[in-house]
């Protein structure tokens, strides 16, 4: 079913929707899949393992999208933004559970390449849709067109977003919503909302800045796409706002989508039923406040229980424990029972520790059970220095990964199936299919990063902050937690498994945008040998050739990892 979704730029959602697809409300598109029982789908339902099967609908979902140059004033203050569609949040890309989605996407920048990396979706055996450059691809040069092309074998929420430079924080980011079962009831899909940190300065120009002193103070920030703003004593910009029914249950697909920022979110007055955490559907939880990292995203069910009218605030409080922000506390938006008011709650928020961490991983059991088998375990130390320049270089293990945007991993593999790698490519070469490995992901240093692998969902072992792993760690093979983002506790560890089942090259890194830029990833090439079988010759050669014809004809230096 397509939510009822609360999006501002509402042409630019229609133009992004294919013609073809009929925009449902109240009905799901599987039979069955009711607010009496969410948990059916067709001839599937809750308890299908999507891992190993997935609904054939024969259905296409064709999208167009442009990144653009432009003027947006998200919180009332104006600035350059780098939009898709000319929006930010750019349009909702959304499909049902098995359906193949295309999206063609266009390069309307002046001297910038681009790409759009489909956050969380496992790109089974369609690596090169995956759209990292110097990865997966060369960039999109100016005036060009990239088509991505996937399947949507899992269902849940995520986004899109770019992955050259820091054009993701630029504001070439929007949802993608897949419609499938749920564990636990409701009755309207209120669609995706995104949480994000924002400054009045452009990333690139903080980027000087988070390269030798460190992360710089943001702002304010924004849900979905806007907030309002105390611009030297008067107010801009609006608030996000969303009308409650009396007894109505509501899904939020909450996405954190910041640069730097971990955010507790609540409303006032009301409980959360956890439902869903990245891609995986869980047994159902409740809580007052959920604490989300960069990347993750979690679907949650609202009941309105508050009587017939009245209006409280929905927070996404920023947490200074690690990141600084000019108004921690205003990146807010208004639940409404009476439409027609105007009024600013008045309610009180829950009680929180100001900390940057996970949910409790015992909270987190997927509903469907799947455990792991022993298999060979690797370290990966975080660490940081400063190089010769005095820029900060981040590692996740042995080197600081600098990839080069013109010669991206699958080209070499194109060009020679046993290609080996340099050091600063930061492989990880897995060649043994269909087997277990582990990582030990760790840090001596008091910080948080949250960790993102493309191609899988790995699955959680065991997680500890301000602590040091050892053998003698219990690590939890019966159903742990699985998911493609995860926070490493700052000083501690967190150590995940993954199956080797998917051929490809897929990126493991920081989702905090600087640490990114700065280096902190590794990349796994799995099943080498297999990879050249899956790729579209053609389509790499010539954009890697518009690319390195378009770098070397404006003097493009490449000043950063490469991702």
């Amino acid at each position: 079913m397509l939510p009822l979704y609360l999006f501002s730029a509402f042409a630019a959602l229609v133009a992004a929707v294919p013609a073809s697809s009929e925009r449902r409300q109240d009905a799901g598109p599987c039979s069955g899949n009711t607010a009496d029982d969410r948990s059916v789908w067709c001839d599937y339902d809750i308890s299908t393992d999507y891992y190993d099967t997935v609904p054939d609908t024969g259905v296409t979902r064709e999208y167009w999208l442009e990144i653009t140059n432009t003027t947006l004033g998200p919180d009332g203050v104006e600035r350059v933004v780098l939009s898709v569609n000319n929006t930010s949040p750019g349009p909702l890309i959304w499909a049902d559970w098995g359906d193949t989605v295309v999206v063609h996407v266009s390069n309307s920048l002046s001297i910038n390449g681009s790409s759009i990396h489909w956050h969380g979706i496992r790109q089974n055996y369609t690596v090169q849709n995956d759209g990292v450059p110097s990865i997966t691809q060369c960039p999109t040069v100016p005036g060009e067109t990239y088509t991505y092309t996937w399947r949507a074998t899992a269902y849940g929420s995520s986004w899109y977003h770019s992955h050259y430079a820091l054009q993701a924080w630029e504001g070439v980011f929007g949802p993608v919503l897949i419609n499938g079962p749920a564990t636990a009831n409701y009755d309207v899909d209120a669609g995706s909302i995104t949480l994000s940190d924002w400054s009045h300065q452009t990333a690139d120009a903080l980027y000087s800045y988070a390269q030798t002193v460190g992360p710089p103070t943001l702002s304010t920030g924004l849900i979905n796409g806007t907030n309002s703003y105390n611009n030297s004593g008067t107010t801009v910009g609006s608030r996000f706002e969303m009308n409650f029914e009396a007894g109505t249950s509501y899904k939020l697909r909450l996405v954190n989508v910041a640069i730097d920022t971990y955010f507790k979110f609540s409303i006032d007055n009301h409980t959360l039923t956890v439902i869903a955490a990245d891609f995986v559907p869980i047994v159902p939880y409740t809580t007052d406040v959920l604490s989300i990292a960069m990347g993750q995203r979690y679907e949650v069910i609202v009941t309105a229980d508050q009587g017939a009218e009245g209006d409280y605030w929905m927070r996404a409080t920023m947490m200074t424990a690690c990141s600084e922000n000019d108004n921690p506390d205003d990146t807010k938006g208004i639940i409404r029972y009476d439409s027609s008011s105007t009024a600013d709650p008045t309610t009180t928020g829950y009680d929180y520790v100001d900390e940057c961490v996970d949910e409790a991983i015992s909270n987190l059991v997927p509903y469907v059970s799947r455990s792991v088998d022993t298999g060979d375990s690797s370290t990966l130390p975080v660490t940081v220095a400063k190089n010769t320049d005095g820029w900060f270089k981040w590692s996740l293990g042995t080197t600081s990964m600098v990839v080069e945007w013109g010669d991206p991993t699958l080209l070499q593999i194109q060009t020679d199936s046993a290609a080996t790698f340099e050091a600063n490519d930061a492989v990880q070469s897995l060649d043994t299919a269909n087997s277990w490995v582990y990582y030990v992901i760790s840090t001596t240093l008091p910080v948080p990063h949250p960790i993102h692998l493309h191609g899988h969902d790995f699955y959680v072992l065991a997680q500890a902050a301000s602590a040091t792993y050892s053998s003698s760690v219990a690590l939890n093979l019966s159903n742990p937690p699985r998911r493609d983002t995860v926070n490493l506790p700052a000083s501690g560890y967190v150590v995940i498994a993954f199956y080797t089942d998917n051929p490809g090259a897929w990126l493991m890194h920081c989702h905090i945008g600087w640490h990114t830029e700065e280096g902190l990833a590794v990349q796994f090439v799995e099943r080498q040998s297999e990879i050249p079988g899956l790729l579209d010759n053609t389509t790499l050669t010539e954009t890697c050739d518009a690319w390195n014809a378009f770098q070397t004809s404006i003097g493009l230096v490449e000043e950063d990892s490469g991702i």
